[in-house]
């Protein structure tokens, strides 16, 4: 095991390699992962950020150490002293930031940051796009205020072209403010004060901040839904400053040779067909290669590279008469991993793209299938890890304004009080913009089958019209309404939380009209000394004091699920891909470096459950 010392020191002299002695190491005396060493404080997430739509070469990143102040909330202008650097995206909280402070709702987060802008940066806009800031934050350019935001979870741009200053040299500086659980906002497993299986608050910038320049039309994003049963590609485009005459066209590539394409006007929806389709799946991850164009009187205005995916996601009843879910038209058991996508080091953000890509592969390794993302949302190259590797994903929208109605675990079950929560119109607002942006950014990703609104109740409210909406907004993917939660409009799933060991709606009573499936259980805890986020007092749902007693207990779970699936299941998530801060009821240490159970063992376990013959 690599002490916390021995990382400490290595990080100190690769600062001092890098110039940038006493600026920045983590901070805190927590637990750190592999990839702490790997974080250069010059550039940490050099990656390009956004794999759907990529413009490689006019792009800058502004990632890196930048100066940060924390005020008292009524200071809205740019201090003139500050605390200190902080290492950006890291949260403000986390070790891995290197200031490793809390905030509370009275005050505010400041950052600054003096730029020389790339001389690849030639197009006549310039823009500023942020990958997430959590919560509240307004954005200064050279003094001057261009975006006010609000949303943790959810990427935004700013055209920052007219407040540039002549030359090079840039400063660019944010505000944030952020209340965690004083406030109404989507907000995840975070707490002001953490314990249970809640955790530390992420405040700030958590991903990749960015330049790209563009010319005055350009292509601002794409809508990309696969239609398997046509075999074609329905594709439409929001374009910046398009001009009548203009033209939208689109190419499909398999391994570099052209498959398909087709032209329209750029404010049209077009049919892309295709021939002899490979579909998308967990043994086949199959991308196609998709370039975009903005046309004018035969020249190319604006161009950039995409990818898409052909794979269908539907429910349809078996020959017992239960609805079961179906991908490209066959049945699927998803298993997978309740995932909350959080890390000792980075808190919300992986310390490294190869970080972030580890458990996604961890998780394929084990044996299983899907990942539910946990009431989070996670960077866009996480998606695409997952639509390259081959995961199905269940996506999570974060949960915010918890309290003030009942959980009704059980379906059919009810008491006296209110089941959906009264919610002002300002907090409703604000989820129904988060959720609406989150669906809106993450749909192109094909591995995502199937969208989560609610979990366990928690802020649950109006479930009919949001579950009703979520439908409509994307028809192309099933909804799971409430993930254990009140079912008061589930949607095409019924989900139902158990623990430890997997339970299921009765299929007599509801497997006629909804997909069953098993949000959660498991939760089996082994501590492991030295990877733990405290020395004692850790928690799971039922502990255990060697591997061989955990894997003994894991495969009668398994078992059990057999049998589920039998009688009508057709999904099971089990609790969970890590330990997170006191729960130590991962399949992997916090730490990364420890997976409780042996991989090809797991996988050997987790393969009984896709024996098709069990629902024949």
């Amino acid at each position: 095991m690599i002490r916390r010392s021995v990382i400490l020191s290595y990080l100190m002299a690769m600062t001092l390699s890098y110039g940038h002695a006493q600026e920045w190491k983590p901070s805190g005396d927590k637990i750190l992962t592999e990839w702490a060493t790997k974080v250069d404080p010059k550039q940490p997430h050099p990656e390009y950020p956004r794999p759907q739509l990529v413009r490689s070469n006019n792009w800058q990143n502004l990632n890196g150490l930048w100066k940060y102040a924390v005020t008292d909330i009524s200071v809205s202008q740019l201090p003139t002293n500050w605390d200190g650097n902080i290492l950006v995206p890291y949260a403000i909280e986390s070790a891995l930031s290197g200031v490793g402070k809390s905030l509370n709702k009275d005050q505010a987060l400041w950052y600054t940051t003096d730029i020389v802008l790339s001389k690849k940066l030639k197009n006549e806009k310039t823009i500023l796009h942020f990958g997430a800031v959590d919560w509240q934050c307004e954005v200064f350019v050279n003094g001057q205020s261009v975006a006010k935001h609000e949303g943790g979870f959810n990427s935004f741009s700013v055209d920052i072209s007219k407040a540039l200053k002549k030359g090079s040299k840039q400063q660019i500086a944010v505000r944030v403010w952020d209340p965690t659980s004083d406030g109404p906002q989507p907000r995840g497993k975070q707490i002001n004060k953490p314990h249970s299986i809640w955790y530390t608050p992420v405040s700030g910038i958590w991903q990749t901040v960015w330049l790209e320049s563009v010319p005055k039309s350009y292509i601002k994003s794409t809508h990309q839904t696969p239609q398997v049963d046509q075999s074609s590609l329905t594709f439409s485009a929001d374009i910046e400053a398009a001009q009548a005459g203009d033209l939208l066209h689109i190419i499909a590539y398999d391994n570099g040779k052209k498959i398909a394409e087709s032209s329209n006007a750029p404010t049209e929806t077009q049919q892309l067909k295709l021939e002899n389709i490979s579909l998308w799946s967990p043994s086949n991850p199959k991308l196609y290669d998709l370039e975009v164009k903005l046309m004018r009187k035969g020249k190319v205005v604006d161009q950039a590279k995409s990818y898409f995916a052909m794979r269908k996601i539907s429910k349809k009843t078996d020959r017992k008469g239960i609805e079961r879910m179906y991908l490209n038209d066959e049945f699927l058991f998803h298993y997978g991993p309740l995932d909350q996508g959080w890390w000792p080091d980075g808190l919300h953000t992986a310390p490294t793209d190869e970080a972030l890509k580890f458990d996604i592969e961890k998780t394929k390794e084990m044996g299983f299938n899907m990942i539910r993302k946990h009431i989070k949302v996670e960077p866009a190259r996480w998606y695409r890890h997952c639509d390259s590797i081959g995961v199905l994903v269940w996506q999570d929208m974060p949960s915010g304004d918890l309290g003030g109605n009942n959980w009704d675990m059980h379906p059919g079950k009810f008491r006296a009080g209110k089941q959906d929560k009264d919610r002002t119109p300002e907090s409703e607002a604000i989820f129904k913009k988060e959720w609406n942006s989150i669906m809106t950014q993450l749909h192109n990703f094909p591995s995502i089958v199937v969208w989560v609104p609610f979990n366990e109740a928690w802020g649950q409210f109006k479930t009919k019209e949001i579950v009703e909406w979520t439908k409509q907004k994307d028809p192309s993917r099933l909804v799971n309404g409430a993930s254990g939660g009140n079912y008061l409009a589930p949607g095409d799933i019924l989900d139902l939380h158990n623990y430890p060991e997997p339970a299921m709606p009765d299929p007599a009573r509801f497997g006629k009209d909804f997909i069953l499936a098993n949000g959660e259980f498991g939760g089996l805890g082994l501590p492991i000394e030295g990877h733990t986020w405290q020395a004692k007092d850790n928690w799971g749902y039922q502990s255990f004091k060697s591997v061989a007693e955990l894997k003994k207990r894991y495969s009668e779970l398994i078992t059990d699920l057999t049998k589920l699936l039998q009688l009508g299941l057709s999904a099971a998530v089990y609790t969970q891909t890590t330990d997170v801060e006191i729960e130590t009821n991962g399949l992997m240490t916090y730490d990364r470096k420890v997976i409780k159970i042996p991989t090809a063992e797991l996988r050997e376990i987790n393969e009984k459950l896709y024996d098709k013959n069990l629902i024949n």
